[in-house]
């Protein structure tokens, strides 16, 4: 949750410079910035959300029907990510308010970032393009990836936009210069269709990097943090790293958790074993796993269906339920479903009371 709060953090100081550029350039913006504005603000909100959905890191061992995944980001060395992303939107933002106007040095920093930032967005691109969740097990969907898409694709047609309105500027700026010297005059004429700052800026840009890197050494990043961010991770395209084997969770949960209510209501009837694990056995819960199979061995696909959905609501509910009080309510709770399943049972079944009662045996 670290990463999430820093990009809150930087998502907020964007929207400060944001707002101090919409203020300077009131009476010149034009409506397709405001547009594009507005759907790169809702871009961070998305991104946000796809951190809540994949937030673990590598070494952490997940539940394969939890609904967090892993981050497509190695977390320690995401400060270094995100330093890069904060100087990116400050420099989209100083160019988009005073393009040539700013100082030289400046603009050239500025654009700088800007190449920089549209590598990173590029590979943050084909980081999220490959999500390969199969060693979660069936549980776990590649769902929620598509809300990372959308920063950097608009960070990188945003960046493109600037860095192509200015070179168009400077082209204006260069054609009407005229020297009283021939010579300056004819290498005016020569270079006119390019842009100083833009040569400039990718003549430094090496030197620049190297800089910025050892600065953030100072600060515990790794000297090659900036390729570590997206290689220690797992299940992504660039990732390196294999995750712990998935948690066990696999069973039914609310009939489990209903069975350890009082003996008195629940009727335990005996212990059981699921998955290696000492469980308590009632007969609630031998109807709800006799139809569980019956379903499997009717059809797989439509079992498949019935088991991911209620894995992904039921376990979480049944995390809830700590006390004998709200397993004795969720047994009672249960009981139409039970009856269900028992009918289901007995229409379909030869011998219903054999599959009930073979059902956890130790």
């Amino acid at each position: 949750m670290g990463g999430l709060l820093l990009l809150i953090i930087s998502f907020f100081i964007f929207i400060f410079l944001c707002i101090i550029g919409l203020k300077k350039k009131k009476g010149s913006i034009n409506a397709i910035e405001i547009i594009l504005f507005i759907i790169y603000i809702i871009s961070f909100a998305l991104f946000a959300l796809g951190l809540l959905t994949h937030s673990n890191q590598y070494y952490t061992a997940i539940d394969p029907i939890d609904p967090e995944c892993y981050i497509p980001f190695g977390g320690q060395h995401i400060i270094t990510l995100l330093l890069y992303f904060i100087c990116f939107n400050v420099s989209a933002v100083l160019i988009w308010v005073k393009g040539r106007k700013l100082p030289p040095l400046i603009l050239v920093l500025s654009l700088i970032f800007l190449f920089i930032g549209i590598i990173i967005n590029l590979v943050i691109l084909l980081q999220i393009t490959s999500h390969n969740t199969e060693s979660l097990g069936h549980y776990k969907e590649n769902e929620g990836t598509f809300l990372f898409i959308f920063t950097p694709l608009l960070s990188f047609i945003i960046a493109l936009l600037l860095i192509i309105q200015i070179i168009r500027k400077e082209k204006v700026i260069a054609k009407n210069k005229t020297y009283k010297n021939n010579f300056l005059n004819y290498c005016n004429t020569i270079l006119a269709n390019r842009f100083d700052e833009s040569i400039w800026a990718l003549i430094l840009f090496i030197p620049f990097f190297i800089i910025i890197t050892i600065i953030l050494t100072l600060f515990g990043q790794d000297i090659d943090s900036i390729s570590k961010v997206f290689t220690e991770t797992t299940t992504w395209a660039f990732s390196q790293k294999t995750h712990p084997p998935i948690l066990d969770h696999q069973g039914h949960y609310l009939c489990t958790v209903a069975a350890k209510g009082s003996p008195e209501i629940v009727k335990p009837i005996r212990l059981g074993k699921r998955n290696a694990k000492i469980i308590i056995v009632n007969r609630q819960l031998q109807i709800a796993n006799a139809f569980e199979e019956m379903i499997q061995d009717l059809s797989p696909k439509f079992h498949n269906f019935i088991r991911t959905n209620y894995d992904k609501y039921g376990y979480n509910l049944s995390l809830k339920i700590n006390s004998k009080t709200g397993s004795n309510i969720t047994y009672i709770l249960m009981k139409p479903l039970e009856w269900f399943f028992l009918i289901s049972l007995y229409l379909i079944c030869k011998t219903p009371e054999k599959k009930i009662s073979k059902q956890y045996k130790m």
